[in-house]
């Protein structure tokens, strides 16, 4: 029998739905009803007059409950992620990993293949692709000229798991961007030093979206707008912001979203602090930094990010939680995530009318949090 959730503010996606009742089946959105036909033998859950709407999606997150996945591809690591991420709001995300060897990314792809979970989408590999002069807190040494036939390999490997890459344009080739749209994955140019005309072929050749706006690209010149003016003269392309104002300003954030409309979509780039292996990041107060003091990661989720755009960049509700649903899912051509509609699954958070996380469906349970 279905569930029927009552006595809440629905918003699906695209429109606020209020005075109805929301019907849940085997996991699935069925569609809204009136409260006199809620059927006989229905689990009736009180919303407790919250906000519902689809639960946020990441396309990237390093690291959660404890726990670097780069540096921990286990399926502890794995469980206690997952576990975190969940309970922060997020019901989909890419596990993202830096740049880094050939056996990490086999053991990534090893414990993500046999240890599915619904929540994890797949892989956001940012490297090895991509520019020594804006590698940011990527590791030099395991920085690496594109290769065909390693990338194929690489791809094989992976057995569908890996569903976006961040690259740089101007060290690819159009063939090393169309064996990635070939093989499914979303292609991102990021970590990059492309100039304007640089960035712009690689979105003719494919490239869909761009990784964390500003944050290790060339800048935005009046000599030479690179990568960021590429992305803001493009009609198509897309862009994830880090709106934690630490690595952009909120008044980038507002200036950005005014150019971009629906390009652009929220990411965590969260991380977890880290001794081993090649990716160490040391917890500051409000960030995370390499032990040099590079900064690394943020300490942002998702919720959060939708909070700061609508208290510091002005934007409103509908469209921030938009910009953590909606717009992510809707990239990588996951069709049944990101809003309220018949067919979709039934991932949803209650929120407060300060929009914190109050409550959790998932699995076709109600989870509330006090």
């Amino acid at each position: 029998m279905p569930d029927a959730l009552i006595n809440a503010q629905f918003f699906t996606g695209t429109e606020m739905i209020r005075d109805k009742v929301l019907l849940v089946e085997n996991g699935r959105i069925t569609g809204f009803i009136i409260a006199d036909a809620i059927p006989a033998g229905a689990t009736v859950i009180d919303c407790r007059g919250y906000l519902v709407t689809a639960g946020l999606i990441d396309l990237q997150i390093a690291g959660g409950g404890g726990f670097l996945f780069s540096a921990n591809p286990t399926r502890e690591a794995l469980e206690a992620m997952t576990e975190a991420i969940l309970r922060s709001g997020t019901t989909g995300f890419l596990i993202a990993l830096p740049t880094n060897s050939y056996d990490v990314y086999a053991a990534a792809f090893r414990v993500i293949k046999e240890n599915h979970h619904p929540a994890i989408l797949g892989l956001h590999l940012e490297g090895p692709f991509i520019s020594l002069a804006r590698r940011g807190a990527h590791t030099r040494e395991l920085i690496r000229k594109p290769s065909a036939g390693e990338l194929h390999e690489l791809l094989r490997e992976a057995e569908g798991v890996v569903k976006m890459m961040t690259v740089a344009p101007e060290v690819c080739t159009p063939e090393i961007i169309t064996i990635l749209r070939d093989h499914g994955v979303t292609v991102a140019a990021g970590h990059s030093n492309a100039n304007f005309t640089e960035a712009l072929k690689g979105f003719e050749w494919g490239i869909e979206t761009t990784t964390h706006l500003f944050n290790a690209m060339s800048p935005i010149h009046h000599r030479d707008p690179g990568l960021p003016g590429a992305v803001f003269s493009s009609e198509k392309a897309c862009a994830s912001i880090i709106a934690d104002g630490i690595h952009v300003d909120f008044n980038m954030l507002t200036i950005s979203k005014k150019i971009m409309k629906e390009r652009l979509f929220l990411v965590s780039d969260a991380v977890e602090e880290n001794d081993r292996g090649a990716y160490q990041h040391v917890r500051q107060h409000d960030r995370f930094t390499l032990p040099d003091g590079t900064m690394s990661g943020s300490n942002l989720t998702m919720l959060s990010a939708v909070k700061n755009c609508i208290d510091y960049a002005g934007i409103m509700v509908e469209e921030a939680l938009r910009m953590a649903s909606l717009y992510p899912s809707s990239l990588i051509r996951v069709s049944d995530r990101g809003k309220i509609s018949p067919g979709c699954r039934a991932d949803l958070i209650a929120l407060d009318n300060s929009l914190r996380l109050k409550g959790l469906y998932n699995n076709g349970k109600m989870n509330y949090i006090d």
